[in-house]
């Protein structure tokens, strides 16, 4: 989605009061409608009404400790998921989707499961246990296009509900006056983390509450930290997916790569657990992320008073 993106609301329903049951996801002027469930409440799940409608499905869970999902699509999901998807042991959520009206057609169904294959096997971050993508079916140009602003809201949906595995991290190179945040001067921001002690090199950017270290920047070959830090399994998949690859006596980012914070990104360039507000400085200033971010409150504070 573009810089001018409008804000849109997302409404939530527990279904039954608990946040771990039962919900349903709603954008307002979308017509699509979006059920997840645990498997300990599939039959309650499978009993709705919008469950009976034409849609497609995810199944997500692991298998041998990894994660794994499925997708797939029927002219009635709950008749799908009863007679096939029960046979398989490992998910653990199943996420319908489907529209509110049940005014989507098999041809819809089948091109929305082919084009979700295609958006999951892009991103790479879960296995399928899809054989190979389908081919999507013949589409009036209208009816493509609908579909694909249907996929776009399943998109900005599914994240919210913390299903990321089609939420693609890396960023495309972009000229730096779109890109970077501006100092008062005018002048483009850059944040660097030199590390002489390994030879680790990193410089980033800050975009839409994102951290992106750029392409070409230097981490460690190897996660030296606890193993059982939450960003040791970060750095474990950015290896995987190829985003940091061998050179060397380290990794290097092949591409553009979106973190939440200062700290995620410097805990993968080090291998190891950090304070990256203090790592993490202005490039050619010495000034830390940290110490930016209170000037930028500070000013922010003084204008509002």
């Amino acid at each position: 989605m573009t810089g001018n993106t409008k804000g849109r609301s997302l409404e939530l329903f527990f279904i039954d009061g608990n946040p771990d049951g039962m919900l349903t996801a709603e954008v307002f002027n979308w017509t699509g409608h979006v059920l997840m469930t645990p498997r300990t409440q599939i039959s309650e799940a499978l009993s709705r009404k919008e469950a009976n409608y034409t849609g497609i499905y995810i199944l997500i869970g692991e298998n041998e400790g990894e994660p794994l999902a499925y997708i797939g699509e029927g002219e009635d999901i709950s008749d799908r998921i009863r007679n096939h998807d029960t046979k398989k042991d490992w998910w653990t959520t199943a996420i319908l989707i489907t529209s509110t009206a049940n005014n989507l057609n098999k041809a819809h169904v089948k091109y929305l499961e082919a084009r979700m294959i295609e958006e999951a096997r892009s991103v790479g971050k879960i296995t399928l246990e899809n054989g190979n993508t389908p081919t999507r079916p013949g589409l009036s140009e209208a009816a493509e296009a609908n579909m694909e602003a249907f996929i776009e809201h399943i998109l900005m949906v599914l994240p919210a509900l913390r299903i990321d595995i089609f939420l693609k991290k890396t960023r495309p190179s972009t000229p730096v006056a779109t890109q970077e945040l501006k100092a008062d001067q005018g002048q483009p921001i850059e944040f660097e983390m030199p590390t002489t002690k390994h030879g680790v090199y990193g410089t980033a950017k800050v975009e839409g509450g994102e951290f992106i270290v750029q392409a070409g920047s230097k981490a460690r070959t190897e996660w030296v930290g606890a193993p059982s830090h939450s960003y040791a399994a970060l750095f474990e998949e950015l290896v995987k997916s190829n985003i940091l690859i061998e050179d060397g006596d380290h990794r290097v980012f092949a591409e553009n790569y979106a973190f939440r914070s200062p700290s995620a990104a410097g805990a993968v360039m080090k291998g190891r657990s950090t304070n990256g507000p203090k790592s993490w400085r202005v490039t050619g200033q010495g000034k830390t992320y940290r110490e930016w971010e209170e000037e930028k409150l500070s000013k922010t504070t003084e204008g509002g008073s």
